[in-house]
């Protein structure tokens, strides 16, 4: 399906970032699972990804620079500000090859909000509390399983090519336009169709059933934001 001409999303990031923001309740379970695992799936596709000429390799050190300019944070509504994530979540990533290392949890904030080009919650009431902050977010909030519906309608073609540039970010602002103007013709399901549930306290296989959960909701979107299909990467490790 090609979507319908977007409408006025908010241009929150500069022209050669585009910051992805994932929120959950408190930023030490699903939301920095989301986003450590999308800054894998990120790398790991644009890395496999012929590099256009002329354009250098990604150094490793910048911000953003082996994900195209994408830049994945994240934060919860009541986040647990400092906190590492929890030990399972921890687990569940290294399970899938992404590095848990480093994580601070993060309570969300209207500057989050403000520089977020594209905010990806675990479920509604997260996606009603973003909107509810105002900045012009409405357009630009999505459920994670919301988004991945939405971008699964889109026809990619229809979407700019990042090969000339090796930059994704204007492939990305493209696809968060057509999700938007797609939200009102392709509805859920079912109110649970777009709900992550929270793990927290639950055991270790409660864990790895909503990292896959997570994984299989990731596939398409990363798929639509770099142009390279998971069947075209090596299989990640298990750890």
């Amino acid at each position: 399906m090609t979507a319908p001409e977007g409408r006025g999303i908010a241009v929150s990031g500069t022209d050669d970032t585009f910051r992805i923001l994932h929120v959950s309740t408190g930023n030490v379970c699903r939301s920095p699972i989301t986003e450590r695992l999308t800054r894998h799936a990120l790398a790991h596709r644009l890395e496999s990804r012929p590099r256009p000429v002329g354009v250098p390799p990604a150094q490793r050190g910048g911000e953003g620079a082996r994900t195209g300019g994408l830049i994945v944070e994240s934060a919860g509504t009541w986040g647990h500000e400092g906190a590492a994530m929890e030990a399972h979540a921890a687990t569940v990533l290294t399970d899938f090859g992404a590095d848990p290392s480093g994580f601070l949890g993060r309570e969300l904030l209207d500057e989050h909000v403000i520089r977020a080009d594209l905010v990806l919650t675990a479920t509604r009431d997260h996606r009603a509390q973003v909107i509810s902050m105002g900045h012009s977010a409405g357009l630009r909030t999505f459920t994670l399983k919301e988004f991945t519906r939405l971008v699964r309608a889109i026809d990619l073609a229809t979407l700019p090519d990042p090969a000339p540039s090796g930059s994704v970010v204007g492939r990305a602002r493209a696809l968060v336009q057509a999700a938007a103007a797609l939200r009102g013709w392709l509805l859920a399901p079912s109110p649970d169709a777009d709900e992550v549930y929270d793990p927290y306290g639950a055991p270790i296989t409660f864990f790895r059933s909503i990292g896959d959960e997570i994984h299989q909701a990731l596939d398409p979107v990363v798929t639509a934001l770099t142009g390279v299909p998971a069947a075209t990467c090596p299989p990640a490790g298990n750890g």
